[in-house]
Protein backbone atom coordinates (compact mmCIF):
# COMPACT_ATOMS: atom_id res chain seq x y z
CA UNK A 1 0.00 0.00 0.00
CA UNK A 2 0.98 3.23 -0.46
CA UNK A 3 0.15 6.55 1.73
CA UNK A 4 2.09 9.87 1.06
CA UNK A 5 2.37 11.10 4.39
CA UNK A 6 2.80 8.74 7.69
CA UNK A 7 2.78 10.28 10.98
CA UNK A 8 4.31 9.25 14.27
CA UNK A 9 3.69 10.46 17.44
CA UNK A 10 5.58 9.82 21.06
CA UNK A 11 4.77 12.35 24.04
CA UNK A 12 5.31 15.59 22.11
CA UNK A 13 7.59 14.81 19.23
CA UNK A 14 5.79 14.03 16.14
CA UNK A 15 7.66 12.92 12.96
CA UNK A 16 6.12 12.51 9.43
CA UNK A 17 7.58 10.51 6.58
CA UNK A 18 6.53 11.12 2.85
CA UNK A 19 7.01 7.44 1.41
CA UNK A 20 5.78 8.71 -1.92
CA UNK A 21 8.85 11.16 -2.39
CA UNK A 22 11.84 9.18 -1.43
CA UNK A 23 10.37 7.93 2.13
CA UNK A 24 11.91 11.31 3.46
CA UNK A 25 11.36 12.41 6.99
CA UNK A 26 9.45 15.64 6.18
CA UNK A 27 8.78 17.03 9.43
CA UNK A 28 10.30 15.99 12.88
CA UNK A 29 8.50 18.60 15.64
CA UNK A 30 9.47 18.23 19.13
CA UNK A 31 6.97 20.13 21.57
CA UNK A 32 5.74 22.30 18.24
CA UNK A 33 8.79 23.20 17.12
CA UNK A 34 9.60 21.89 13.68
CA UNK A 35 13.45 20.91 13.38
CA UNK A 36 13.80 20.58 9.65
CA UNK A 37 14.65 22.62 6.74
CA UNK A 38 10.60 22.53 4.67
CA UNK A 39 10.30 21.88 1.25
CA UNK A 40 10.43 19.29 -1.46
CA UNK A 41 14.46 18.51 -1.86
CA UNK A 42 14.97 19.07 1.91
CA UNK A 43 13.37 16.96 5.58
CA UNK A 44 16.11 14.22 5.99
CA UNK A 45 16.22 11.59 2.97
CA UNK A 46 17.84 8.29 3.20
CA UNK A 47 20.97 8.06 0.49
CA UNK A 48 20.83 4.65 -1.13
CA UNK A 49 22.03 2.64 -2.80
CA UNK A 50 25.05 5.14 -2.46
CA UNK A 51 25.67 8.28 -0.53
CA UNK A 52 27.21 11.66 -1.91
CA UNK A 53 28.97 11.52 -5.09
CA UNK A 54 30.49 9.00 -7.27
CA UNK A 55 33.05 10.14 -9.89
CA UNK A 56 31.62 11.11 -12.97
CA UNK A 57 28.55 9.01 -12.29
CA UNK A 58 30.51 5.34 -13.01
CA UNK A 59 31.21 2.75 -10.79
CA UNK A 60 32.50 -0.73 -11.04
CA UNK A 61 31.87 -4.11 -10.28
CA UNK A 62 33.98 -6.75 -11.20
CA UNK A 63 34.66 -6.61 -14.52
CA UNK A 64 31.37 -4.67 -14.82
CA UNK A 65 31.19 -0.97 -15.20
CA UNK A 66 28.16 0.91 -14.79
CA UNK A 67 26.72 4.78 -15.44
CA UNK A 68 24.19 6.46 -12.94
CA UNK A 69 22.40 9.53 -14.16
CA UNK A 70 25.19 12.22 -13.88
CA UNK A 71 22.46 14.40 -11.38
CA UNK A 72 24.72 16.72 -10.09
CA UNK A 73 27.80 17.47 -13.23
CA UNK A 74 29.99 15.67 -13.45
CA UNK A 75 29.01 13.32 -10.84
CA UNK A 76 26.14 11.20 -9.68
CA UNK A 77 25.27 12.06 -6.47
CA UNK A 78 23.18 10.90 -3.00
CA UNK A 79 21.07 7.53 -4.55
CA UNK A 80 18.23 6.78 -6.51
CA UNK A 81 16.02 6.24 -3.27
CA UNK A 82 15.05 9.87 -2.69
CA UNK A 83 13.77 9.47 -6.49
CA UNK A 84 11.66 6.72 -6.04
CA UNK A 85 8.19 5.50 -4.49
CA UNK A 86 8.41 3.69 -1.02
CA UNK A 87 5.36 1.52 0.05
CA UNK A 88 4.40 1.41 3.37
CA UNK A 89 4.27 -2.06 4.72
CA UNK A 90 3.78 -1.23 8.29
CA UNK A 91 1.89 1.97 10.17
CA UNK A 92 1.55 2.41 13.94
CA UNK A 93 1.69 4.89 16.07
CA UNK A 94 5.11 5.44 16.39
CA UNK A 95 6.56 3.38 14.32
CA UNK A 96 6.58 2.47 10.58
CA UNK A 97 8.18 0.49 8.10
CA UNK A 98 8.92 0.94 4.24
CA UNK A 99 9.79 -0.67 1.25
CA UNK A 100 11.10 -0.34 -2.58
CA UNK A 101 12.54 -2.71 -4.97
CA UNK A 102 16.13 -1.30 -6.70
CA UNK A 103 15.15 -1.12 -10.26
CA UNK A 104 15.99 1.29 -13.24
CA UNK A 105 18.88 2.85 -13.51
CA UNK A 106 20.53 0.57 -11.02
CA UNK A 107 21.35 -2.03 -12.33
CA UNK A 108 20.87 -5.02 -9.63
CA UNK A 109 17.95 -6.61 -8.41
CA UNK A 110 17.23 -5.99 -4.92
CA UNK A 111 15.42 -4.47 -1.88
CA UNK A 112 15.06 -1.71 0.28
CA UNK A 113 13.90 -1.32 4.00
CA UNK A 114 13.27 1.73 6.15
CA UNK A 115 12.11 1.80 9.44
CA UNK A 116 11.30 4.95 11.60
CA UNK A 117 10.84 4.33 15.95
CA UNK A 118 9.66 7.74 17.28
CA UNK A 119 9.95 8.03 21.32
CA UNK A 120 9.41 10.92 23.45
CA UNK A 121 13.55 11.96 23.63
CA UNK A 122 14.19 9.98 20.51
CA UNK A 123 13.65 9.45 16.57
CA UNK A 124 15.82 5.81 15.71
CA UNK A 125 15.58 5.00 11.53
CA UNK A 126 17.71 1.94 10.35
CA UNK A 127 18.06 0.79 6.40
CA UNK A 128 18.44 -2.31 5.24
CA UNK A 129 19.67 -3.05 1.59
CA UNK A 130 19.45 -6.95 0.51
CA UNK A 131 20.50 -8.25 -2.96
CA UNK A 132 17.67 -10.72 -4.84
CA UNK A 133 20.02 -12.49 -7.12
CA UNK A 134 23.84 -10.92 -7.71
CA UNK A 135 25.97 -9.28 -5.51
CA UNK A 136 26.74 -5.81 -6.08
CA UNK A 137 28.28 -3.02 -4.06
CA UNK A 138 26.26 -0.47 -2.36
CA UNK A 139 26.21 2.34 0.51
CA UNK A 140 22.84 3.62 2.85
CA UNK A 141 23.05 6.62 5.31
CA UNK A 142 20.65 9.85 5.47
CA UNK A 143 20.86 13.41 4.53
CA UNK A 144 19.08 15.31 7.45
CA UNK A 145 18.19 19.21 6.74
CA UNK A 146 18.47 20.89 10.39
CA UNK A 147 17.14 23.97 10.95
CA UNK A 148 19.86 26.50 11.35
CA UNK A 149 17.71 29.25 13.35
CA UNK A 150 14.63 27.43 15.11
CA UNK A 151 13.05 31.02 15.53
CA UNK A 152 13.70 30.69 19.80
CA UNK A 153 17.38 32.11 20.25
CA UNK A 154 21.53 32.09 18.42
CA UNK A 155 22.22 29.61 14.93
CA UNK A 156 22.82 26.19 16.10
CA UNK A 157 26.54 24.64 17.29
CA UNK A 158 27.94 21.93 16.16
CA UNK A 159 30.39 19.44 18.23
CA UNK A 160 32.23 16.52 17.33
CA UNK A 161 35.80 15.10 17.58
CA UNK A 162 37.01 12.86 14.34
CA UNK A 163 39.76 10.79 13.71
CA UNK A 164 40.01 12.39 10.56
CA UNK A 165 38.89 14.11 7.32
CA UNK A 166 38.94 12.85 4.23
CA UNK A 167 40.92 15.37 2.20
CA UNK A 168 38.61 16.95 -0.35
CA UNK A 169 40.09 17.45 -3.49
CA UNK A 170 38.81 20.33 -6.26
CA UNK A 171 36.15 17.65 -8.10
CA UNK A 172 34.56 17.41 -4.13
CA UNK A 173 35.65 13.95 -3.73
CA UNK A 174 38.36 12.40 -1.48
CA UNK A 175 41.35 12.07 -2.81
CA UNK A 176 42.07 9.21 -0.58
CA UNK A 177 44.45 10.92 1.87
CA UNK A 178 43.33 10.83 5.76
CA UNK A 179 44.39 14.86 7.11
CA UNK A 180 43.39 16.01 10.68
CA UNK A 181 39.89 17.88 11.22
CA UNK A 182 40.23 21.18 9.62
CA UNK A 183 37.96 24.10 11.37
CA UNK A 184 34.50 24.82 8.92
CA UNK A 185 32.78 25.49 7.00
CA UNK A 186 32.20 22.20 5.80
CA UNK A 187 31.05 19.75 2.74
CA UNK A 188 33.74 17.04 4.43
CA UNK A 189 33.70 13.87 5.22
CA UNK A 190 35.06 12.64 8.93
CA UNK A 191 35.87 8.98 10.20
CA UNK A 192 34.28 8.38 13.48
CA UNK A 193 35.88 4.60 13.97
CA UNK A 194 33.99 4.25 17.38
CA UNK A 195 30.90 5.39 15.67
CA UNK A 196 28.95 8.48 14.61
CA UNK A 197 28.59 11.21 17.25
CA UNK A 198 27.41 14.35 16.55
CA UNK A 199 25.53 17.29 19.01
CA UNK A 200 23.68 20.16 17.54
CA UNK A 201 23.16 22.58 19.86
CA UNK A 202 20.32 25.23 19.49
CA UNK A 203 21.35 27.96 22.86
CA UNK A 204 18.51 28.01 24.97
CA UNK A 205 16.49 26.19 23.15
CA UNK A 206 17.10 22.20 22.25
CA UNK A 207 20.42 19.49 21.88
CA UNK A 208 20.35 16.98 19.65
CA UNK A 209 22.48 14.01 19.71
CA UNK A 210 23.27 12.11 15.87
CA UNK A 211 24.46 8.67 16.73
CA UNK A 212 25.33 5.52 14.60
CA UNK A 213 27.26 2.92 14.94
CA UNK A 214 28.63 3.46 11.37
CA UNK A 215 32.20 4.82 11.10
CA UNK A 216 31.51 7.67 8.34
CA UNK A 217 29.68 11.32 8.68
CA UNK A 218 29.38 13.69 6.14
CA UNK A 219 29.12 17.63 7.80
CA UNK A 220 28.06 20.49 5.51
CA UNK A 221 27.50 23.72 6.88
CA UNK A 222 27.71 25.86 3.62
CA UNK A 223 24.27 27.14 3.51
CA UNK A 224 22.60 29.55 5.62
CA UNK A 225 19.45 28.05 6.09
CA UNK A 226 20.19 24.42 7.31
CA UNK A 227 23.14 22.09 8.40
CA UNK A 228 23.36 18.75 7.28
CA UNK A 229 24.67 15.64 9.85
CA UNK A 230 25.24 12.74 7.26
CA UNK A 231 25.77 9.63 9.31
CA UNK A 232 26.66 7.19 6.09
CA UNK A 233 28.18 3.18 5.40
CA UNK A 234 31.45 4.25 4.04
CA UNK A 235 32.73 7.74 2.15
CA UNK A 236 31.83 9.30 -0.56
CA UNK A 237 32.62 7.83 -3.83
CA UNK A 238 33.15 4.65 -1.51
CA UNK A 239 31.67 2.50 -4.56
CA UNK A 240 34.66 3.00 -6.20
CA UNK A 241 37.77 3.24 -3.37
CA UNK A 242 35.96 1.05 -0.60
CA UNK A 243 32.99 -0.77 -1.62
CA UNK A 244 31.05 -2.88 0.63
CA UNK A 245 29.46 -5.94 -1.09
CA UNK A 246 25.96 -6.87 -0.26
CA UNK A 247 25.17 -10.39 -1.38
CA UNK A 248 22.08 -12.56 -1.06
CA UNK A 249 23.07 -14.14 1.90
CA UNK A 250 24.45 -10.58 3.61
CA UNK A 251 22.66 -7.79 3.48
CA UNK A 252 23.91 -3.89 4.43
CA UNK A 253 22.06 -2.25 7.59
CA UNK A 254 22.72 0.66 9.19
CA UNK A 255 20.91 2.55 12.15
CA UNK A 256 21.09 6.42 13.59
CA UNK A 257 19.32 7.44 16.62
CA UNK A 258 18.93 11.09 17.37
CA UNK A 259 18.03 11.97 21.01
CA UNK A 260 17.01 15.18 21.87
CA UNK A 261 16.89 17.20 25.63
CA UNK A 262 15.02 20.82 25.38
CA UNK A 263 17.16 23.31 26.80
CA UNK A 264 14.18 26.23 28.14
Amino acid sequence: MTNAQTKLTAGNAEATVDAEHGCRLSSLRVGGTELLRQGPKYGAFPMVPWCGRIENGRFRNGAETHQMPVNHPPHAIHGTGRDTAWRVSRAEDAFAAFTYDLADPWPYPGRVTQLAELAEDSLTLTMGVEAATDSFPAQAGWHPWFLRNLGTGGDVELGFAAAWQEERGEDHLPTGRRIDPKPGPWDDCFGMPDGVRVTLTWPGALELTVTSRAEWVVVYDEQDEAVCVEPQSGPPNGLNTLPRLVTPIDPLEISTTWTWRVLA
